[in-house]
């Protein structure tokens, strides 16, 4: 009687621990998988997007397998609709050009900069060391 309950209990064990990588895994990686498809099905001309090789550009044709990107002025590369891997839209309500006085006050006072360029006390910097 006690090799069957332990042969139970360990079989319980084993069914916690498919739950568990059910939820700590596979879980998340649906949620992520249908949220990048929903985001490629939304995708439209004049979208910002970011591929997934890191270049940032603005889509100017969508076709069914590929996006023509524009990604500086009259340079356009074709992507595979898959490596977008991001869309950066810029909400219509708010207006696009911002005051300056609102950056410069984000900015912060300038006695944050370290006048020194960061050498140590007592270091010395490259250009002093190469000559």
């Amino acid at each position: 009687m006690i090799a069957a309950s332990g042969g139970s209990s360990f079989f319980l064990i084993i069914i916690v621990a498919f739950l568990l990588l059910y939820l700590i895994v596979v879980r998340p990686q649906r949620r992520r998988q249908s949220q990048q498809q929903q985001m490629l099905g939304d995708l439209r001309v004049g979208d910002e997007v970011l591929t997934a090789g890191g270049i940032y550009g603005t889509v100017l044709e969508l076709a069914e397998d590929q996006v023509t990107v524009e990604i500086a002025p009259h340079v356009k590369v074709q992507v595979a609709r898959r490596a977008i891997a991001g869309v950066t839209r810029e909400d219509e309500t708010q207006e696009s050009e911002e005051p300056e006085e609102a950056e410069d006050a984000a900015a912060g006072p300038e006695e944050d900069v370290d006048p020194s360029g960061g050498i140590p006390p007592g270091g010395t910097s490259n250009e002093e060391n190469r000559g």
